[in-house]
């Protein structure tokens, strides 16, 4: 990705830790996988904000045509 180009931020929650961080979209996944290993012994606990990855996913299905 160009470094000019805007990179969207994704916020991640974790309910049991009542935490919420924000990253650039490319850090998502590596973001998430460490907190839950030094968190959590590897188990999926952080997450995408849930009413973010809504949206991302309607997002991608409007991309994809899916609501035609």
């Amino acid at each position: 990705m160009a470094p000019s180009e805007d990179v969207p931020d994704i916020t991640i929650t974790c309910e049991a830790c009542g935490t919420d961080t924000t990253v650039p979209f490319p850090d998502v996944e590596d973001t998430i996988e460490a907190h839950n290993e030094r968190q959590h012994d590897g188990e999926a606990v952080a997450e995408i904000d849930p009413a973010v990855k809504s949206r991302l996913q309607d997002l991608l299905a409007e991309e994809m045509g899916l609501f035609d």
